[in-house]
């Protein structure tokens, strides 16, 4: 029997294959899990309906999966239709994932002290109030012991180059992780945070993956980057019953890269080519 059989849950925030989103449902779907989905909304001129279709190209004949629902984040009336939708298809749901995050591309790749009023509102709502609010909407449906979990990155801890406005609303996120843990403790759901190292995805190549690939395969202790498929796994873990007694938790999967002080091994790769 499949850790997720007989679970039910909200998967959010799926782009593509290359999502970590999609990484975690898909483990989530084959073991046994029920998902309902939402998406980012298409534009009213969008005919092809590209965002509907990307989900659609993943899911279709999975018959465990019950819904795909349009969502803006910004609209409570949007999250709400998400809320009823999971009432109406899943009843008590026993996981929700978020994985929302948006900044303005000016915003992002200037110099955060650069960052405009306006950007810095909308990628603080989308990124980080986003979880807030898909909890307080989803409260009266966890059930007991469900687990709530959201994908955050190490650039919210220490200074990433690059990464900027987004590293701000993900040290918002993470603190937002802690409090909601605490909030819906008294109920036993728990709150965590999967903080991934590089992989090649939406977000990540608009961050500068490409670089940050190779810096993690050489300072990190394992001496590689993480996989999809470790996502998957590391995600739907904390997902699952597996993970009961843990909340409150930022979760490193990045090849123990943030436990490093010093460049490491790189440090001694860089002396031996000078030496030649």
């Amino acid at each position: 029997m499949g850790t997720f059989q007989g679970k039910k849950g909200l998967i959010t925030g799926v782009f593509n294959k290359q999502s970590i989103a999609w990484a975690i449902a898909d483990r989530i779907l084959s073991e046994g899990g029920e998902c309902g989905f939402s998406y980012m909304p298409d534009k009213a001129d969008d005919a092809r309906q590209k965002n509907l279709g990307r989900v659609q190209k993943l899911t279709n004949g999975n018959a465990q999966v019950k819904f795909l629902q349009p969502m803006d984040i910004t609209v409570d009336e949007q999250i709400e239709a998400v809320m009823d939708r999971c009432r109406g298809e899943l009843g008590k749901i026993d996981f929700l994932l978020h994985s929302i995050a948006f900044a303005l591309p000016d915003d992002l790749k200037g110099d955060t002290i650069a960052t405009s009023r306006e950007g810095f509102k909308l990628a603080m709502e989308i990124s980080a109030f986003s979880l807030i609010a898909l909890a307080h909407a989803a409260q009266d449906l966890l059930s007991n012991d469900a687990s709530i979990l959201t994908l955050t990155y190490y650039g919210g801890e220490k200074t990433v180059p690059g990464y900027n406005v987004m590293g701000i609303c993900k040290a918002a996120l993470d603190s937002a992780v802690k409090y909601l843990a605490y909030d819906l403790g008294p109920r036993g759901v728990r709150v965590n945070a999967l903080s991934a190292g590089p992989l090649q995805t939406i977000s990540g190549r608009g961050a500068g993956v490409d670089e940050m690939l190779g810096l993690y395969e050489a300072m990190a202790p394992l001496g590689r980057n993480i996989t999809h498929e470790e996502a998957g796994n590391c995600g739907s873990f904390l997902l699952s019953p597996q993970s009961a007694g843990v909340t409150g938790e930022i979760m490193h999967l990045d090849g123990g890269y943030n436990a490093m002080g010093s460049p490491g091994r790189m440090l001694e790769k860089m002396k031996a080519a000078q030496s030649v």
